[in-house]
């Protein structure tokens, strides 16, 4: 029950990471400042992740022999992006303590299993229909009407993997073109901003909630995230109880990330759960005392999750491919711009590099003019909202 600490993971413990990206670098950052060990499981050798843990595997995500090998290296194993598979981590899980559990995360890679389990907990999301096969288009113009999207239920992220349609003509080319099948149709919401909550639950059931933050896009992508979310406190405070929500119903141990659209009528949807660090949440790393990356790692080993606070107002900006590292040598030299790199070799369009964060007292974040002339060289950047 919350309150009762288990006794938590031992120092020198080993975290096993499945996943060599930037979010799993950032965690065996966090879980050796904690007095943890990590050994990761990734691609290459020159992964993010694997630059800064302790060992590595590398190998198949869903080759049971390399599956074994990794396990055999931790005491508790975490997961730091979603397209892994939930079978590799049911095996993992029978051989040493896996959080989240892979039941969660069959529910966050399948958009339909995501929106049937958010209706059976009566989360409000935005209208959709499952499109199984081709006569199930038929009936998309009557029931969400147009524009709709058009997605598929798997793999898809960072804009990928979706059409807007705008016209019935439209959906036999779109339906031929996303793969695999089914699909998922989504009506399309007239909304005010999309916010996000990072959301983080103990061993003990204790949980926890980061503040919403704004999140604005580009090109499909995240571009800035604002923390807190200029929305009403009372809508906060909302959003916050229905990602509580959300972590107790899928029994999460670890964080997660829910993204919802606050609508033109003040009202949450939730579009979707990320069990794992998120994009949106880099901004708790400078703005509070305890970031996501410490409080799931926390999660994970059973430590003690007090109250997730900010002692600052912040804004984070994502740094993508060529263009944006371009500028890396003004960001390192302007003053207030706190620089992340990832380690990635190659800064290719469309990925992700790094971010930046940039700090203001609490309740001081200033309006448009004032967060672009703070942004520097990066102002330019970061003024669409989608």
């Amino acid at each position: 029950m919350p309150g009762h600490f288990p006794a938590p993971l031992p120092f020198n413990a080993t975290i096993g990471i499945v996943g060599g990206g930037q979010l799993g670098r950032m965690s065996a950052m966090s879980a050796a400042r904690l007095g943890y060990r990590t050994h990761v499981m990734a691609n290459s050798a020159n992964d993010p992740a694997v630059q800064v843990s302790h060992g590595v595997t590398i190998g198949s995500f869903d080759d049971p022999d390399v599956l074994r090998e990794f396990a055999s290296h931790a005491d508790v194993i975490t997961f730091e992006f979603e397209n892994v598979s939930a079978d590799g981590l049911d095996l993992l899980a029978s051989l040493k303590p896996v959080h989240p559990s892979g039941n969660i995360l069959r529910i966050s890679q399948d958009r339909i299993a995501e929106k049937s389990f958010l209706t059976s907990i009566d989360v409000p999301v935005a209208p959709w229909r499952a499109v199984n096969v081709r006569e199930d288009l038929d009936q998309l113009e009557r029931e969400l009407g147009f524009p709709l999207i058009l997605k598929t239920t798997r793999l898809g992220y960072d804009g990928k993997g979706q059409q807007r349609i705008t016209s019935a003509d439209q959906l036999e080319a779109a339906f031929e073109t996303l793969k695999p099948h089914p699909l998922v149709a989504e009506g399309m919401i007239s909304f005010d901003r999309e916010i996000s909550v990072m959301v983080v639950r103990g061993l003990n059931g204790t949980t926890r909630c980061f503040d919403p933050a704004e999140n604005r896009h580009k090109n499909g992508i995240l571009d800035l995230s604002l923390a807190p979310a200029a929305i009403d406190p009372t809508l906060m405070a909302e959003a916050q109880k229905l990602a509580m929500r959300i972590a107790e119903a899928l029994d999460l141990i670890g964080i997660a990330g829910v993204e919802m659209f606050v609508d033109r009528n003040g009202k949450l949807l939730v579009n979707e759960i990320a069990p794992r660090p998120h994009n949106s949440g880099h901004w708790t790393m400078d703005a509070c005392p305890i970031d996501q990356f410490e409080a799931h790692i926390r999660a994970v080993t059973g430590n003690p999750l007090p109250p997730l606070i900010r002692h600052s107002d912040a804004a984070m900006k994502n740094l993508i491919g060529p263009d944006d590292m371009a500028l890396w040598p003004e960001i390192m030299a302007t003053p207030g711009l706190i620089p992340h790199h990832y380690g990635k070799e190659k800064a290719l369009p469309g990925r992700k590099m790094g971010h930046v964060n940039v700090l203001f007292p609490v309740g001081g974040r200033p309006g448009e003019f004032g967060l672009q002339d703070a942004l520097g060289v990066l102002a330019d950047h970061s003024t669409e909202v989608e």
